[in-house]
């Protein structure tokens, strides 16, 4: 790490006279020294990794000797990939021939680079690890092949809206032994010899993570989730075609994988059957797939204990419920965050849940028509380690608030969110009674309650002319020291004090009318 200054740097420092000649005399003025010299290449660099990209651009344009500093160790590149930068491509990776984290975006109404500039770029950045394509539509197969024979070192490879088809896939996992995360979304130009199966190629002990999104004909990447050897994430999103037997093939081999995401696909209950093999699985997510049901869940609980996350999005189907939950209390202790939306549990399954699941930490409920006051009180009095909760559009009142803050000892946050049946005042109670608890929740008075009052009294005002005494001798502070813990004494007090403020209002615009 040579400490001495660059040769860029080294200049005179111990200061140097400069002639400034002006339209009368000539006047001698002392430069002050570039102190900067005296930072060596590499702290420089180091420095710049700290900024963002556009103080790192201006910092760029101080010296030369920054700019070859700054391009030099710049290590990620995102370029709007039009074809016009074909011809800026040698300039410019001739000053950033270090990038190993390359992102090249086209709009939808632009012409995007094509082959040729892929493979301009491909030769040079050799040790590129990382690809983000997107709308890149002039990109065929072939050069996705050149690139994978230039660039082998390739870890990670995202494509979105393409049109090389899979057989451009098929040609980075031919030639990248050292690819880890593959993630494809909506890949156009399948021919009919596309839809053949593709395997991993030399990327099956490598390859760890498989993401496929918006796929026409995701299921000729069957083959490549099977045959990954070393799998540990898999998520399918929205992917047309019959996936049971597709997990049911990846299920047969032991790949230690430890999440799983299903969303909108048309899985049954053999493909969750298939899931529960993976003894190791920790994560899953089961969003919008109507054909689940609690057989499938109570199979992956059973075998799956290791399970830490579990997401599930019932689309109100009615098909997982207090059979399906009792079964992962019963077997996943080591349960610590719970999704349900569209689901219906009862007290049944939540009280198994609290006192199977000690480690319970994260529970959001969305949507569950059957979550009311007594379920709430169930996980208030029962669920100690619960350190954040979200309800949003369920059943509850402000008596399942009072007895929530009486409860759950270790909660830290707290949101509600469009659950009609509780007041806009439970955020300011609860923050009064638990200081120390962060709260989002909906501020909606009750409907009807202040513009009726203020539209009787001012009606009364108008007709009998009430004159009231001053503002001092209505309004009476809410007092909390005698009811703490209670809701209903708190939300009266501030109900009279907007009142009183209505009144005298009212009683001021009487008076100057007269």
């Amino acid at each position: 790490m040579g400490q001495s200054t660059s040769a860029a740097g080294k200049i005179i420092l111990n200061g140097r006279r400069t002639k400034l000649l002006s339209s009368n005399s000539s006047i001698e003025t002392e430069v002050s020294p570039d102190y900067t010299s005296y930072i060596p290449d590499e702290c420089l660099a180091l420095v710049f990794q700290f900024l963002n990209s556009g103080n790192r651009k201006r910092c760029a344009l101080v010296c030369r000797r920054w700019m070859i500093v700054e391009g030099r160790n710049r290590h990620r590149l995102s370029l709007h990939a039009r074809s016009a930068l074909i011809t800026w491509i040698p300039s410019l990776f001739s000053r950033f021939d270090s990038v190993v984290k390359l992102s090249l975006k086209c709009d939808r109404r632009s012409v995007s680079i094509n082959d040729e500039a892929l493979a301009m770029i491909s030769l040079r950045c050799r040790n590129l690890k990382r690809l983000k394509l997107r709308a890149c539509r002039e990109l065929t197969y072939k050069g996705m092949a050149t690139f994978a024979e230039n660039c082998k070192g390739l870890n990670i490879l995202s494509c979105g809206s393409c049109d090389f088809g899979a057989e451009g896939v098929k040609a980075v996992l031919d030639h990248c032994s050292s690819l880890e995360e593959l993630s494809i979304k909506r890949l156009r130009n399948f021919t009919d010899s596309s839809h053949e199966p593709i395997g991993p190629g030399l990327a099956a002990s490598s390859l760890k993570s498989i993401c496929l999104k918006e796929l026409y004909i995701g299921e000729c990447f069957g083959p490549v989730i099977a045959g990954a050897k070393n799998l540990r994430s898999l998520k399918l999103f929205r992917c047309s075609g019959d996936w049971d037997m597709v997990l049911e093939e990846m299920a047969v081999k032991e790949h230690g994988i430890v999440e799983i995401h299903l969303e909108r696909m048309q899985v049954t209950d053999v493909a969750l059957a298939a899931i529960s093999n993976c003894s190791s699985l920790e994560i899953l997510h089961l969003v919008k797939t109507p054909e689940c049901t609690n057989g499938g869940l109570a199979g992956i609980a059973e075998k799956c204990k290791c399970l830490r996350k579990l997401h599930i999005d019932g689309w109100k189907a009615n098909l997982i419920g207090d059979e399906g939950l009792v079964a992962v209390a019963k077997f996943c202790s080591k349960l610590q965050e719970l999704v349900l939306i569209g689901v219906n549990p009862t007290t049944l399954s939540l009280a198994m849940l609290a006192v199977k699941c000690q480690n319970l930490e994260r529970l959001a409920l969305c949507g569950c028509d059957t979550f009311g006051d007594p379920e709430l009180s169930c996980i208030a009095a029962k669920c100690p380690s619960l350190r954040k909760l979200c309800i949003k559009n369920c059943p509850i009142s402000d008596l399942g608030i009072e007895n929530l803050a009486n409860g759950c000892p270790g909660l830290i946050k707290v949101k509600i969110k469009k659950c009609r049946g509780v007041m806009g005042g439970c955020a300011d109670w609860l923050r009064t009674v638990r200081p120390m608890l962060s709260v989002n929740a909906d501020t909606v008075e009750p409907e009807g309650h202040e513009e009726g009052s203020n539209d009787a009294v001012e009606g009364g005002l108008q007709k009998n002319r009430i004159e009231f005494p001053s503002l001092n001798s209505q309004i009476v502070a809410p007092s909390l020291a005698s009811s703490s813990r209670s809701r209903s004494g708190y939300f009266k007090s501030r109900v009279g004090l907007f009142s009183g403020i209505s009144l005298v209002a009212c009683t001021l615009r009487q008076r100057e009318s007269s």
